[in-house]
């Protein structure tokens, strides 16, 4: 038998699609019981236990009989704190020995590390954090320049979560084709490259290829701001405006994008790479993407409460729309993708009408910031 290529524990805190994949993705490489998938809904835990998969959210994908599932937070964080106290006997030597892999969308990512605190507390020496969500939060107006109302993936956990080395993982994924152990390249981000080094040392493997990269707000950026422009693009393609069309909305997204991102601090290179122009291409293109699916819902004339109920899995393009489009304004950068977005999401314009705001726009020199 193949020795195991993940050899510390795990607990995946969602059952969604992705929370659901990459528990699947790395249970196929570890020993039995050293990944924990948790579900809120217990009702959902127990079908996945009997039918060993999750029809709900990642339907045809088997799960190993090597992952642990539980709807138990309480008894899951016990036994992956001792897990963790056992590797760390066992390697002494090692920095990374244990994780939790946080795989709630944005509306759930801080009741989430909540629960995660009232059962663990501080971390034990070797234990991180990785969080999934792609998104910005608009929680208000602010009430001063320095506070916007506008909070990343990374504030709300540093909040929440004091203490704990953390990284984001985020590039171009479909959960159905990581769940097959499909190929993949994603981006490990973290203010503390050295945390971020280990994670994808310890977690790469099997046709997972991660990439470290301390940019974490840049990858921040880039997760988020690529859900609106597919949304952009299913309206493209759902008015049959053609490939010509689509080709010019994501380079002028990307450049969108591109110009958020250096005002507010990101390097320009990773606008290039996998968190930003690779998942843009994948979720702007790819007929699972739900983004994309409800742009191309909005071009037919559907109701924007209608697609999201129908859609069934969250989209998260929906809300940080808003949140971009401020984001931009703070910093005096023009986002006109990001604002038609917004206007065809809050029922200002049609769709039709929205890519004539983008046509009609007056000329400029390409590179003009």
């Amino acid at each position: 038998m193949q020795a195991p290529e993940i050899t510390l524990p795990v607990l995946v805190v969602g059952a969604g699609a992705w929370g659901s994949a990459i528990a699947v993705q790395f249970s196929a490489r570890a020993a039995d019981g050293m990944v924990t998938l948790w579900a809120r809904d217990g009702q959902q835990s127990e079908q996945m236990a009997s039918l060993r998969e999750n029809k709900k959210y990642l339907p045809g994908i088997a799960l190993p009989r090597s992952l642990g599932l539980s709807a138990d937070l309480s008894k899951a964080c016990a036994n992956w704190r001792a897990q963790s106290d056992a590797h760390r006997r066992a390697q002494p030597g090692q920095t990374l020995h244990a994780l939790i892999i946080l795989a709630t969308p944005m509306s759930g990512l801080e009741q989430a590390a909540a629960l995660l605190m009232h059962e663990l507390g501080a971390p034990q020496a070797g234990e991180a954090m990785i969080w999934l969500a792609k998104g910005l939060a608009l929680d208000g107006p602010g009430t001063s320049k320095e506070s916007t109302g506008l909070r990343w993936p990374h504030q709300i956990l540093e909040s929440a979560c004091p203490g704990w080395p953390m990284a984001a993982l985020s590039g171009p994924s479909f959960a159905q084709e990581v769940a097959r152990g499909l190929p993949a390249a994603l981006t490990v981000a973290s203010r503390q490259i050295d945390w971020a080094r280990h994670i994808a040392q310890a977690c790469h493997g099997a046709g997972l290829r991660l990439y470290p990269t301390d940019d974490l707000i840049g990858v921040e950026l880039g997760g988020a701001m690529k859900n609106v422009l597919a949304i952009a693009a299913g309206v493209c393609d759902g008015l049959a405006l053609g490939a010509n069309a689509r080709a010019a909305l994501l380079t002028r997204g990307l450049a969108e994008m591109s110009r958020v991102g250096i005002a507010i601090g990101a390097r320009e290179q990773t606008f290039m790479g996998l968190a930003s122009l690779g998942d843009l291409l994948l979720t702007a293109t790819g007929d699972l993407s739900r983004n994309r699916r409800v742009g191309l819902a909005l071009a037919r004339g559907e109701r924007l409460d209608d697609i999201v109920r129908n859609l069934g899995h969250v989209a998260e393009g929906v809300k940080s729309a808003p949140a971009l489009q401020a984001l931009a304004d703070s910093v005096g950068v023009d986002v006109p993708i990001t604002g038609a977005v917004c206007g065809l999401l809050s029922g200002q314009c049609s769709a039709a009408q929205a890519i004539a705001s983008l046509t009609a726009r007056d000329v400029r020199d390409e590179f003009d910031h």
